[in-house]
């Protein structure tokens, strides 16, 4: 009798997870936090359309403005998991991350934000990436550069949109293969989007391990994708807010993430006149990397940062940076006219 009441609940139990995987590959959210604990990275990531984030360095409490993009994408895509890779996360720590800290706690309670451990191993397993990754050493630029070598590995093995950190999401994003120009004829890598076993993104992989050279920034990344995308593609100047396509991939005008360049990113964290309603762009990348100052959205600042964060990171703003507020915080900025 005992045993049979232990095959029941034995049988009950996986019962419940593959429910729950039934109701992820159907899109639906509503019933996630008993078992989402148990979903594995290939469980979800095999649903296909994951937003993928990735945090390369062993950092485990994601700042406010990584709180952000995180949120307003799940927000912004309700239907679809977001994922967040932490290399610094592993099995044990995951285990107190709710209770230690506010934005885990705050990340964890979304239905379908998922935070998994960054094993780079097993990601780059199956690519050209694994054996140079067993090669190479981890130079000065390695946390620019892994994560160069993730974001490709993740969107060919399992397909989707990978985004930086300090992307904001919008609006949603209608194409399915694309790449994201930073300035005409130049791509970023920080937003691309495309289906699994896309044959540009293996090609990308092949030719970041046969050009590879750690010592130049970005060879590995936006210049991976520029040199990459220049063999299919005549690039030209973009005029007005119109889009590129060739070969199937869509080439987005700089106005669908970039409106602000990157040599203007301290307009993020000023106060405007009139804020702009980014009526073209789809998500805003905030040039974290350019912010050597640690600027911060401040409560009651009115900077457009702050007025993003209030609009498409309600929560973040709320529990990290209303309710944390620091005596230390810098003084508001002046307007910008």
């Amino acid at each position: 009798m005992l045993r049979k009441i232990q095959i029941c609940l034995c049988f009950c139990f996986v019962s419940g997870i593959l429910y729950e995987i039934s109701l992820l590959s159907s899109c639906v959210f509503s019933y996630l936090p008993m078992a989402q604990q148990y979903l594995t990275p290939e469980q979800v990531l095999n649903l296909g359309k994951s937003i993928i984030f990735l945090e390369t360095t062993e950092r485990l409490e994601p700042p406010p403005l990584v709180s952000c993009s995180v949120e307003s994408a799940a927000r912004i895509y309700q239907d679809r998991p977001i994922i967040l890779f932490m290399r610094g996360l592993n099995n044990e720590t995951a285990l107190d991350m709710n209770t230690s800290y506010a934005a885990f706690s705050l990340l964890s309670s979304m239905k379908n934000v998922f935070l998994f451990p960054l094993q780079m191993e097993t990601v780059f397993q199956e690519t050209p990436l694994l054996q140079w990754y067993n090669q190479v050493s981890q130079e000065k630029n390695w946390v620019h550069v892994s994560s160069d070598a993730s974001r490709l590995a993740l969107i060919w093995k399992y397909g989707g949109i990978y985004m930086d950190t300090d992307v904001i999401s919008i609006r949603p994003i209608p194409q399915q293969s694309f790449l994201a120009a930073q300035k005409s004829r130049f791509s970023s890598n920080g937003i691309f989007g495309f289906p699994a076993r896309h044959k540009f993104i293996w090609d990308c992989m092949e030719n970041f391990v046969l050009k590879y050279n750690g010592n130049i920034w970005g060879n590995q990344g936006p210049f991976l994708m520029t040199r990459m995308l220049k063999t299919l593609c005549n690039l030209t100047d973009f005029q007005g807010t119109e889009d590129h396509s060739c070969q199937n991939i869509s080439f987005l005008n700089p106005q669908r993430f970039y409106p602000i360049p990157y040599p203007a990113w301290s307009r993020y964290y000023q106060v405007w006149d009139k804020s702009p309603n980014f009526t073209h762009s789809y998500a805003l990348h905030l040039w974290n990397f350019m912010n050597r100052n640690r600027k911060v959205v401040v409560a009651g600042s009115n900077t457009l940062a702050e007025n993003l964060y209030k609009t498409y990171c309600p929560s973040t703003y709320e529990d990290l940076i209303q309710n944390q507020g620091s005596a230390s915080a810098p003084k508001a900025p002046g307007k910008k006219q």
